[in-house]
């Protein structure tokens, strides 16, 4: 065989190989799943490089670096694949951000974190908003809000919590009350006492719908087979509120719900009064943005939130979801995409998803 005809049989090869593609479009979340080798320069590089783009005879590939290592290829000077990705190097910063928020009695200035980051503001804001769908500020004061259900819970007294929660005053706090706790904190701290729940109960194709909304939106979606139990459960999130069946008028809002659920092509955008942990509300906002057709792992929701060793903490904020098809939960499968565990069962999962996959 000729040397051309063995150049033009291993380009065809690495043509049809799909890892091909992802050098040619420089593919950054893919860095780190393989290497390329290019045997005329002796360098192996990492899916994303810059470098000007090899031929495809020239082309090899590896699963590690220590394969291309031991090929007798070094790591390419301008993409480094001998150190850390970009993305990883993103990932520990926005989790070191995260860690000194959380230690913080109150919360770091955004020029705090990044001088502690030796970046600037502006690089340390875009990039933890685009990992954790959250600023720096919104994620301080969501475990803010955090910490202060914990501190109502075991507090001497509601002043008492609020102070260690990291507040610096009681007006701050309880100008943000309703939006951390949906409620006024000494309502809060007595399960729900005079909040008004309003709920009603529909009927869909998977079963049971329960819609609560509380001054602030829609607090509970609870897919079931038996009625009663879904009110029961709705009066054990909030013991002491005064549940209230819905009119007719709100009775067009569970008609709303169990719509979207039908034909997940209609869309849902309601009003959400959600609470939860700060790090469950950061599963929850990457829940949201898996679009209608689509599914993601719980390993690739752990990435996306700055958390890539955090799948089992992803899954379990999924199993706490009190809110079914409006935070889509269901959209979350493992990495062989097979179906895992659903808090409402999974048959209602595999159908949300083939409805979804079918009209989404």
């Amino acid at each position: 065989m000729r040397l051309s005809d063995k150049n033009i049989e291993q380009a065809a090869t690495t043509e049809s190989d799909p890892r091909w593609a992802s050098i040619v479009a420089r593919s950054a979340s893919d860095d780190g799943t393989f290497f390329y080798s290019v045997r005329t320069t002796g360098v192996y590089c990492r899916p994303s490089c810059a470098a000007r783009q090899a031929r495809p005879e020239n082309i090899r590939f590896h699963s590690t670096r220590e394969d291309a290592e031991n090929a007798g290829f070094r790591p390419c000077k301008r993409c480094k694949p001998d150190q850390p990705s970009l993305a990883d190097q993103h990932a520990v910063m926005v989790t070191e951000a995260c860690r000194l928020i959380e230690a913080s009695p109150s919360a770091p200035t955004l020029e705090e974190l990044a001088a502690h980051a030796g970046v600037s503001g502006f690089h340390l804001h875009r990039v933890f908003k685009a990992i954790t769908g959250l600023t720096p500020r919104a994620y301080a004061a969501a475990h803010r809000g955090e910490r202060v259900r914990q501190e109502l819970g075991r507090a001497g007294s509601v002043t008492a919590a609020i102070y260690q929660s990291g507040y610096n005053s009681n007006g701050r706090f309880y100008g943000e009350s309703r939006q951390v706790l949906g409620m006024t904190p000494t309502i809060y701290r007595a399960g729900g006492v005079d909040a008004d729940i309003r709920f009603a109960v529909g009927e869909c194709s998977l079963g049971s719908i329960l819609v609560a909304q509380s001054e602030l939106g829609v607090c509970a979606i609870l897919l079931g087979e038996d009625p009663d139990a879904l009110a029961r459960n709705l009066q054990d999130r909030f013991p002491r509120a005064t549940l209230i069946g819905g009119d007719a008028e709100f009775e067009q809002l569970v008609a709303q719900v169990v719509g979207f659920v039908e034909a997940p092509g209609l869309g849902l955008d309601l009003p959400l009064d959600v609470q939860g942990t700060a790090f469950q509300r950061r599963v929850w906002q990457a829940l949201q943005e898996i679009p209608v057709g689509s599914t993601a792992s719980y390993t690739e929701i752990a990435a996306r939130i700055g958390s890539p060793k955090a799948v089992r903490a992803v899954a379990q904020a999924c199993a706490a979801n009190p809110l079914a098809v409006a935070i889509p939960c269901h959209r979350v499968v493992r990495n062989d995409g097979g179906l895992s565990g659903y808090r409402w069962g999974v048959e209602r999962k595999r159908a949300l998803l083939e409805r979804e996959a079918r009209r989404g």
